[in-house]
């Protein structure tokens, strides 16, 4: 455990932020796994729109976003 006062409060602040990125990691992997299994429009728009966001939260890296979104319209268009 942390003794400085500084080392304190990161590692409270990382703990934070560790529950909100975990979260919001959950929320995208189902969005994924709903855009998969439906292949609905409706699905695929609410994925893309939980990447766009992740990525902007900087939970994935904007490359990564893109490939995800395009792997998904790819497996969207198969189907």
């Amino acid at each position: 455990m942390p003794i400085i006062k500084s080392a304190k409060k990161a590692l409270r602040q990382s703990r934070r932020r560790r529950e909100r990125n975990l979260v919001w990691k959950d929320k995208l992997r189902d969005a994924v796994k709903r855009a998969v299994s439906e292949k609905s429009p409706a699905a695929l728009s609410a994925a893309y729109k939980t990447i766009d966001k992740s990525a902007k939260k900087g939970l994935i890296k904007k490359n990564k976003a893109a490939r995800m979104k395009s792997r998904l319209a790819r497996l969207a268009r198969l189907a």
